[in-house]
């Protein structure tokens, strides 16, 4: 019994805190690690990479999104690739669960562009008023070699909520 209240006490703290996090004119940074081996491709190896972040919130619980990242593999043929893409999130309110999707231009080493379509489901999980741990799976699909570079991935990532003014 003392430990189905004490869930239900941390269910509803959850909630309250993660009621009113996501309203309109509230302004986000972010950053993530990614790979650690957290992903697969079929042509990458051991995968280590960094994205950064920056959102504003448009109306309540949607945030539209601006990300870059860096990411060194263990594949020869491509073993640097940067991206840069747009992209935007719904959050659902009453749980801190949100749903995303993006479009990224990735360039390679080696001369290799390509268009990433992908989308994410996440939680925004509140340590404070307005600092998030965001652990998050991911799709990227590959528009020029889907069977080398489409990604299904988890990504670990820090946010930051600033309030409106």
């Amino acid at each position: 019994m003392r430990k189905k209240l004490i869930a239900m006490a941390v269910a509803l703290l959850t909630t309250v805190a993660a009621n009113a996090q996501f309203e309109a004119g509230k302004v986000y940074v972010g950053g993530s690690l990614t790979g650690l081996n957290m992903k697969y491709t079929g042509a990458d190896k051991f995968t280590l990479g960094v994205q950064a972040q920056a959102g504003y919130m448009v109306s309540d619980d949607l945030m539209l999104l601006g990300q870059t990242s860096y990411e060194r593999s263990g594949n020869d043929a491509v073993p640097t690739k940067f991206m840069v893409g747009v992209g935007g999130r719904y959050y659902i309110e009453q749980n801190g669960i949100f749903l995303g999707a993006n479009c990224k231009f990735l360039h390679a080493s080696g001369g290799y562009d390509d268009i990433m379509p992908g989308v994410e489901v996440g939680y925004a999980f509140f340590l404070s008023r307005t600092v998030t741990v965001e652990p998050a799976i991911y799709y990227d699909q590959s528009f020029k070699n889907h069977s080398d570079f489409s990604t299904i991935g988890l990504r670990l990532g820090v946010g930051i909520y600033l309030f409106k003014e």
